[in-house]
C-alpha cells in the first residue's frame, strides 16, 4: 500500500486520491481518517490522502498530524472556500480516481473497493456517489437528486415534496420515487462524497471556483453529463455523514450562500425565460428562508432576552399594581421609584439569568429554575443595598420573580412547540450509556469518558460475541436489550467491530437512542443524531474547566469589565503602566473580543481554543522572551486550562498590572 504523507510522494501506479477539506471539525476528521485508512487497506489499491485545512481555529492540524503521518496536510492562511480548496487538493494529487470527501463522514471498509470496481465495470460512469446516512442511521435525501428546475424548486419551497416524499411529480428534486436501496443513474451527486475520474476532472478543469460553497456539486454533475458521462448513485455501500458539522446550516449566511450558488448555476446553464423564471423563484426562496431564519435567529440570540425582559417588566408591574391596590392600599410608592427600580431589577434579573445558564444552546427547565433562584437572590441582595427612599416591598420582588418564571416557562414551551427552540431533558444531557466493543476497547473508551468527567454515565459493556462473560448483552440485540436496561446512548468501538457492521446496525436502532463512534487508536468519541444541532464530541477537552460554557461566559465578562474600567480610568494608568499607548490599544482589542487579557503562554499542545493573550498564564507578556523551556510552558498551559478558576485571571492581572502594555 502506498501513501502520500509529510514529504513523501508516490506518484507511480496511484489508483486513488482522497481529498478532504477541513474547517474546525478535528474530532470528526479524526474518525473520518481512521475509516479512510481502513478502506484503503481493505481495497488494496495504492492511495494517497490529502487534507486541505481552510484556516481552522481549533488546532486541527497540530492535533491530527502526529496520529496520521501518512496523510499530507496542507494549511491555508485563510478560508479560501470549499471549492477552491477542493481544486487545490486535486492539483496536488496524482490518483487515477479522485474522491472528494467531507471531513464529517465515516466510510465502511468496502466503500473504495466497490466504487472502484463500479468504475472499472462501467466505462460511461463519470462520477459515483453513495448512500448517505446521518449520525443516527437515517437516510439522507441529498444522496440522489435531480437538477433544479422552477417547478421542483416551487414544490420543495412550499412543502409539497415533504408531504408527498415518494411522488414522481412533487418529490422529483430528491428523486423520492427511486428506491434508495438500489443503484440508479441520477443527475446530481452530493459533494460530501463524489468520486470521479482524473482525466475527466482535467477536461473539466476541476470545480468552478465561482461557487465559494454549495452548488459546486450540482455544477460539476451537470458538466459531467455534458461531457457524455453518467452520474451513478451506488446503494450497495453506505457511509455516515454527520450532517451539519462542516457548516452551520441554520444561519442567514448559509441561506444567502446556498441560494446565491443556485442563482450562479441557473445563469450559467439555463437560458432565456426559463432562467428568468427560475431566478425569480430563487429570489423568492431567498426572501422567505431569510425571513424565517431571521425570525428564528432574532428569537434565539436577540429577541429571547428582549422578550424575557418584557415578561419580567410585566411581572413586576402587575404584582406592584396588585400589591398596592389590594394587599397594601395604605402604602403609596412614588412613580419615580417604580420607573427606576423595576427596569433596574429587570436588567439585574437578565444578567443573573444569563450567567446562571438560561441562554445556553439547549433549553432545560432546571436552568430556568436555577436562573430564577439566582436572579431572585441577586435582586434581594441589591434591594437591601438601596437607600430607604428607593425601596418597596420585598414581596413584590419575590412574587414578581415567581410570575416571571411562570410566563417565561409558558413562552419557552410555545417556542419549543414551534421548533424555534430545542429542549434537552436531564436524561438526554447525561444519558445512561453502553459501550459496544472488546474489553480493551471498553477500557480505551472509558478512559476518554473519565478524562471528560463523564464516567458516571457508563452502565457497562456490550459484548461483540453472544453470551460473552462480563457483558450486559450482545451488540446485535440492542433492540431487545433496551426494555431491560434503561440506556439512552450507545458508543460503538471500531476495531473488533467493522465500520461496515456498525453503520449497518445504526439503521435498526430505536429513534430515542443516541449513537456515538470511537475508532481504534483514535483519541475522541463523536456523534450527531439531530438535524437541528451541531454534533458532539468527547475528548480530553471535555475535562478542561476552561471549556465549560459557564467559565467561557465569566472569562469574557472579566475581559469586558476590566477593559472598560481601564479605558474609563486611563489617565491613571498612563503613569503606572509600562508602554501606556500599547496598553490603551490592548484595552480596545480585549474589549472588542480580538484578544484576551490572560491566556496560554505558548500555542503548542492542542487545548481548548482561546483568543491570543496579552499575558500568558505564567504571568509574562505573550510576546516576551520566555525563560522556561517549551515543554514546561505546555505543562503550565495544560494546568491552566484543566483547573481554570476565574479568580486566577484577576489575580494575574493584579500581580502583572504594569506589564499589560506588552
Amino acid at each position: 500500500m502506498l501513501w502520500s504523507g509529510g514529504d513523501f510522494r508516490f506518484e507511480l501506479l496511484m489508483k486513488l486520491s482522497v481529498i478532504i477539506v477541513n474547517y474546525n471539525v478535528k474530532y470528526f476528521l479524526e474518525q473520518c481518517l481512521c475509516s479512510v485508512q481502513k478502506a484503503i487497506t481493505s481495497c488494496g489499491a495504492e492511495a494517497e490522502v490529502i487534507v486541505i485545512d481552510n484556516h481552522s481555529h481549533d488546532n486541527s492540524v497540530s492535533y491530527l498530524m502526529p496520529f496520521f503521518p501518512c496523510v499530507r496536510f496542507v494549511v491555508n492562511d485563510e478560508n479560501i472556500g470549499f471549492t477552491k480548496a477542493c481544486n487545490q487538493g486535486y492539483k496536488l494529487s496524482s490518483g487515477k480516481y479522485v474522491l472528494f470527501l467531507n471531513p464529517d463522514t465515516i466510510i465502511p471498509e468496502d466503500c473504495f473497493s466497490k466504487c472502484l470496481a463500479f468504475f472499472e465495470a462501467n466505462e460511461n460512469a463519470g462520477a459515483v456517489g453513495v448512500k448517505m446516512l446521518d449520525g443516527h442511521g437515517r437516510f439522507l435525501k441529498e444522496s440522489k437528486r435531480a437538477f433544479p428546475s422552477p417547478i421542483t424548486s416551487l414544490f420543495k419551497l412550499f412543502g409539497f415534496a415533504r408531504l408527498f416524499p415518494k411522488s414522481k411529480i412533487f418529490s422529483e428534486y430528491h428523486l423520492g420515487y427511486l428506491d434508495e436501496n438500489k443503484n440508479h443513474e441520477v443527475d446530481v451527486l452530493a459533494g460530501a462524497f463524489i468520486m470521479t475520474r482524473r482525466n475527466l476532472m482535467e477536461e473539466l478543469d476541476g470545480f468552478d471556483e465561482a461557487f465559494f460553497m454549495y452548488g459546486e456539486d450540482v455544477d460539476l454533475s451537470y458538466r459531467i453529463q455534458e461531457m457524455g458521462y453518467k452520474n451513478y448513485y451506488l446503494a450497495e455501500t453506505s457511509i455516515l455523514h454527520f450532517k451539519g458539522e462542516s457548516t452551520k446550516k441554520g444561519s442567514l449566511n448559509y441561506v444567502r450562500m446556498f441560494y446565491s450558488a443556485m442563482s450562479i448555476f441557473v445563469r450559467k446553464h439555463y437560458g432565456g425565460s426559463r432562467a428568468s423564471l427560475f431566478i425569480f423563484f430563487i429570489h423568492l426562496a431567498i426572501w422567505l428562508r431569510a425571513i424565517m431564519t431571521a425570525i428564528g435567529k432574532f428569537i434565539k440570540w436577540i429577541g429571547l432576552p428582549f422578550i424575557d425582559a418584557l415578561l419580567i417588566l410585566f411581572s413586576f408591574w402587575i404584582i406592584e399594581k396588585i400589591w398596592t391596590n389590594y394587599v397594601r392600599p395604605d402604602i403609596l410608592y412614588p412613580d419615580t421609584v417604580m420607573l427606576l427600580s423595576i427596569p433596574a431589577f429587570t436588567i439585574v434579573y437578565l444578567i443573573a439569568a444569563y450567567y446562571a445558564g438560561l441562554y445556553n444552546k439547549w433549553y432545560k427547565r432546571s436552568e430556568l429554575i436555577r436562573s430564577t433562584l439566582a436572579a431572585t437572590l441577586v435582586l434581594l441582595a441589591a434591594y437591601s443595598l438601596l437607600p430607604e427612599r428607593l425601596r418597596f416591598s420585598r414581596a413584590i420582588v419575590l412574587f414578581g420573580a415567581f410570575i416571571a418564571f411562570i410566563l417565561i416557562s409558558i413562552f419557552r414551551w410555545l417556542l419549543i412547540k414551534n421548533n424555534f427552540l430545542y429542549q434537552r431533558n436531564s436524561t438526554d444531557e447525561n444519558p445512561y450509556t453502553l459501550i459496544a466493543g472488546s474489553e480493551n476497547e471498553y477500557r480505551s473508551s472509558m478512559q476518554l469518558m473519565q478524562q471528560a468527567n463523564l464516567e458516571e454515565r457508563i452502565l457497562g459493556r456490550v459484548g461483540i460475541e453472544e453470551n460473552e462473560q462480563g457483558t450486559i448483552g450482545y451488540w446485535k440485540k440492542l433492540n431487545t436489550l433496551q426494555p431491560t436496561v434503561n440506556f439512552k446512548e450507545i458508543i460503538f468501538c471500531e476495531g473488533s467491530l467493522l465500520f461496515k457492521d456498525i453503520i449497518q446496525v445504526t439503521q435498526s436502532l430505536p429513534k430515542n437512542i443516541r449513537v456515538k463512534f470511537h475508532a481504534a487508536k483514535s483519541h475522541s468519541i463523536v456523534g450527531s443524531d439531530s438535524k437541528n444541532t451541531l454534533g458532539e464530541s468527547v475528548s480530553r477537552e471535555n475535562g478542561y474547566a476552561i471549556a465549560t460554557p459557564y467559565n467561557k461566559r465569566i472569562k469574557r465578562l472579566i475581559d469586558f469589565t476590566v477593559s472598560l474600567l481601564f479605558i474609563i480610568s486611563f489617565p491613571v494608568h498612563f503613569v503606572f503602566v509600562k508602554e501606556p499607548l500599547h496598553f490603551f490599544r490592548n484595552c480596545f482589542k480585549v474589549l472588542f473580543a480580538k484578544r484576551t487579557w490572560v491566556g496560554y503562554a505558548i500555542n503548542g499542545k492542542p487545548l481548548p481554543s482561546l483568543r491570543r493573550a496579552i499575558i500568558g498564564c505564567n504571568g509574562l507578556p505573550f510576546n516576551s522572551t520566555q525563560s522556561l523551556p517549551a515543554e514546561s510552558l505546555r505543562m503550565i498551559d495544560e494546568w491552566y486550562a484543566r483547573e481554570y478558576e476565574p479568580v486566577q485571571d484577576l489575580w494575574l492581572l493584579w500581580k502583572n498590572y504594569r506589564e499589560l502594555g506588552g
